[in-house]
């Protein structure tokens, strides 16, 4: 499943998403020729920093989203390109020396045929950077979500609601790929919980991209009043006494090499 996006205000809203990419980034020991695919690589700024690293390569972004692609096309440059790709038909993209996703493979929820096609197109000796949204993660959000579906006012319109995200534990992931072979293969999490600033800078987080599966479910009479009080009530959950917002973030981590 694919939600379609608002990539001006993911931009403005993204700004954790893009410190942990770039973190990353600065990981990866890189020649400058490899053939790279960005998975699921929204406006394209962490694409876009890859391709600096790889002068004589080639890097690929794909997302799903029309409106990341969009914007992402703006920053295409002699060895970057996009294109509107599932992450779950990568099979078809050729071969590549370095996977790479930043904050989106917890949007897939079936991580075994995901490793199947990742098999498939890294090449020998190729190399594997996921970090993505593990157990845990967004905790105070989540439960405002569960709290306000299960209310009389919606709880029946989500009764054939399909869940968006994959959470795993690290033992649970650990389980899944245990069966790929790779010559070096590490896997861990890590805790980045956050404070939000301000209360604009919550809300900017929850309208773009968390709250987009539940909107997409809902019509344009009880979507906005679902939204509004979701954000009322993630804005309580998660209020400090400083003024700032407080919310977890747990991710799951993995290095490997063909």
């Amino acid at each position: 499943m694919s939600f379609e996006f608002n990539a001006e205000q993911y931009e403005k809203a993204s700004n954790h998403q893009q410190e942990w990419g770039r973190t990353l980034i600065d990981e990866l020991s890189l020649k400058g020729d490899e053939r790279v695919l960005d998975l699921g690589c929204g406006d394209g700024r962490l694409t876009a920093m890859i391709a600096d690293r790889v002068p004589d390569g080639a890097v690929l972004g794909i997302d799903s989203s029309h409106s990341m692609i969009e914007r992402a096309r703006l920053r295409e440059a002699e060895n970057l390109s996009f294109a509107v790709n599932d992450i779950c038909d990568i099979r078809g993209l050729g071969y590549f020396d370095l996977l790479f996703s930043n904050a989106a493979l917890h949007w897939i929820t079936d991580h075994r045929s995901l490793w199947r096609d990742i098999d498939n197109i890294l090449n020998p000796g190729g190399t594997i950077r996921f970090s993505f949204a593990a157990k845990g993660n967004s905790g105070n959000f989540l439960d405002a979500v569960g709290e306000i579906m299960d209310h009389s006012d919606f709880s029946s319109l989500f009764d054939d609601f399909a869940w968006p995200w994959y959470n795993p534990s690290i033992d649970e992931y650990r389980e899944i790929i245990g069966s790929f072979e790779f010559s070096r293969m590490t896997v861990w999490t890590e805790n980045r919980d956050r404070y939000f600033p301000d209360r604009d800078s919550l809300v900017g987080w929850i309208d773009q991209p968390c709250i987009v599966p539940f909107l997409a479910h809902l019509n344009e009479k009880t979507g906005p009043l679902f939204r509004d009080r979701v954000v009322d009530l993630t804005e309580r959950k998660t209020e400090c006494p400083d003024g700032r917002y407080f919310e977890t973030f747990e991710r799951i981590n993995i290095y490997a090499v063909k």
